[in-house]
């Protein structure tokens, strides 16, 4: 094997072209392919810039020769020649009109025969990519998402730093204070029995960072939330986070706005014209049933409540007078696609969710199918269609409860379904939105009680203040979440420092004076040394880059993700440890039964 010993990488592969051709050049890399032609050899060097052309021929050292001829597949190598223009070009790639002719090779590494190859979009199974996760990433797909993120991360510190924020590094190891998803806890050896657990965020040091006088904090944080994987979630996830003193609202997201258009910018070269739209959280219920709309695509909700009141149709009927809701989607030219075999399997997929079930009309050319309007009159049937925006070739789905909020919350789902099936959601489109003005109370279902939809630490609008004790459902909160193409990028809020005012936000979400103490002494004794007002929010920098690049799951972007087992196939974690660790720790584990 040879070593670098005498030789030093000049130039990237994939950064040569024919303005170096006569220039002495050394490249390293890995082997993408070698074609052996007789008295030709030709090797593919692969980087992470791209891939250039290495040629052996009959000018050729013999021993380099015969070291191109036994290189493989994947295997290491230094290369040491001249840029000269080559024969056959090849448009494809950046480096397609030149080849090095090479006077020294080293082989610096040997490979086995991989177990998948090493090309863009391999079609081999996840699992087996995860587990030999440092092939798979040598990918160039996936090497360009993890430049990217890189990239971006730096555009993010620029930002920041530009306008006047600090980096702080808060702890890793802190208390726990379960008030969303699980900790995930770390046993302490030096006080057996205790538990430290791994920051969900660092919101209270970033406060706590606000009462010290750093007036703009910002922290890319790791953050870690034990809880069900989906396509956008992992155990671990990066955070860029951000905290200001000394504004409002309108502050932070002017903030988060200026960003949001320089990584844009900068890093894929897409302009976001801004202010971004605004919907409170009603709106955004009321016109797309999600509090996270995609809003790349039509399809709004439509309220039938006041027009089938009196209607024929009991289902109907029953339910726009009983203090509940009729809301419909319209699908536009849907009739071809839509069939009633397909109209079923909707039906089946909101039942799946909660509904009583799904009613329709198909507009075809010469007759309408449907549901329920048989059991309306002429006159009723034309006031629905035309309240829906109903016309030929459309399809009507409709959805009724007793309860309003059910109603649209299906119709959400129905609308982000739907789409999917048309393939009317563009590809290459960015929609931001702010919502904002959510609930501070949600209702919990399994312990019957209001309890924060954010954290307890979020301000309540000003008006909303004097029904705080009297009318929990209707305080809004002065929170904000940003949201990319139906994905939740970003949430944020202006944060309560008022004592009195924090004190009666806990008594009302059910924590006695002791508890909110025992939870949160020290952010409560800090507020009683001249908090200044403060608020901020939260990026998710894993789902900002997946949206960027239009990723279908975040282990695109992310260099070693887990599975939504959350196991690692590559290290094979999580493992069990031994005996020993755990008598340290003075912890025992409980045998499954």
């Amino acid at each position: 094997m040879d070593t670098m010993a005498g030789i030093k990488r000049s130039d990237y592969c994939g950064t040569l072209n024919a303005e170096h051709i006569g220039k002495e050049v050394t490249v390293c890399g890995w082997v993408q392919r070698q074609r052996d032609l007789g008295a030709l050899i030709f090797i593919d060097l692969r980087d992470r810039t791209g891939i250039v052309q290495l040629a052996f021929d009959e000018g050729t050292d013999k021993e380099v020769f015969a070291k191109a001829f036994a290189v493989r597949s994947e295997y290491v190598l230094a290369a040491r020649g001249t840029v000269r223009e080559r024969a056959s070009k090849n448009k494809d790639i950046p480096t397609g009109d030149i080849e090095i002719e090479v006077k020294e090779l080293r082989i610096l590494g040997e490979s086995e025969t991989p177990p998948f190859e090493i090309v863009e979009n391999s079609q081999t199974a996840e699992v087996t990519r995860l587990k030999y996760r440092y092939l798979d990433l040598r990918r160039p797909d996936l090497q360009k998402n993890i430049l990217l993120r890189h990239k971006i991360a730096k555009i993010t510190r620029d930002y920041f730093d530009e306008n006047g924020f600090i980096e702080i590094e808060t702890p890793m190891l802190i208390r726990s204070t379960p008030e969303g998803a699980r900790d995930f806890l770390v046993p302490s050896r030096l006080h057996n029995g205790e538990f430290y657990a791994l920051p969900q965020s660092p919101q209270l040091y970033k406060q706590l960072s606000m009462v010290a006088g750093f007036d703009r904090y910002m922290q890319i944080a790791r953050c870690f939330r034990d809880e069900d994987l989906r396509a956008d979630r992992q155990p671990e996830f990066t955070q860029i986070d951000l905290e200001m003193s000394f504004v409002d609202v309108d502050d932070v997201m002017e903030i988060g706005e200026g960003f949001i258009k320089r990584v844009f910018k900068d890093a894929i070269g897409v302009d976001i014209e801004l202010p971004l739209p605004r919907l409170t959280y009603k709106e955004a219920m009321e016109r797309y049933g999600s509090d996270k709309p995609d809003t790349r695509y039509a399809m709004e909700i439509t309220d039938l409540t006041e027009t089938v009141k009196d209607c024929g149709f009991s289902v109907f009927s029953s339910a726009a007078t009983g203090g509940g809701a009729v809301c419909s989607i319209t699908a536009k030219n849907a009739v071809g696609t839509l069939s009633r075999k397909e109209i079923d399997k909707l039906t089946d997929f909101v039942k799946g969710i909660g509904a009583k079930g799904l009613a329709f009309a198909r507009l075809m050319p010469d007759s309408t199918a449907s549901s329920f309007m048989k059991f309306l009159t002429e006159d009723e049937s034309d006031a629905l269609l035309e309240k829906a925006g109903a016309e030929t070739g459309d399809v009507v789905l409709i959805v009724a409860d007793s309860d309003r909020s059910r109603v649209l919350t299906t119709l959400g789902a129905l609308r982000q379904e739907v789409a999917k099936k048309l393939d009317i959601i563009p590809k290459d489109k960015y929609n931001l939105l702010w919502i904002t003005e959510f609930p501070f109370f949600e209702w919990d279902e399994e312990s019957g009680t209001f309890v924060a939809m954010h954290h307890p630490f979020t301000a309540p609008l000003d008006e909303c203040l004097p029904s705080l004790e009297t009318d929990k459902a209707s305080v809004r909160a002065k929170a904000y979440d940003l949201v990319l193409n139906g994905i939740e990028l970003s949430s944020g809020s202006i944060r309560i420092t008022d004592p009195a005012l924090q004190k009666r936000m806990f008594s009302l979400l059910g924590l006695s004076d002791e508890e909110a103490y025992e939870k949160f002494g020290f952010l409560l004794d800090a507020f009683r040394f001249g908090p200044p007002p403060h608020g901020g929010m939260g990026i998710g920098l894993d789902r900002l880059v997946m949206q960027m690049i239009g990723a279908d799951s975040l282990r695109d972007v992310v260099a070693f993700p887990k599975l939504q087992n959350a196991i690692e196939p590559m290290t094979q974690c999580p493992s069990g440890v031994d005996k020993s660790q755990l008598d340290e720790l003075g912890i025992s584990v409980k045998e499954e039964k």
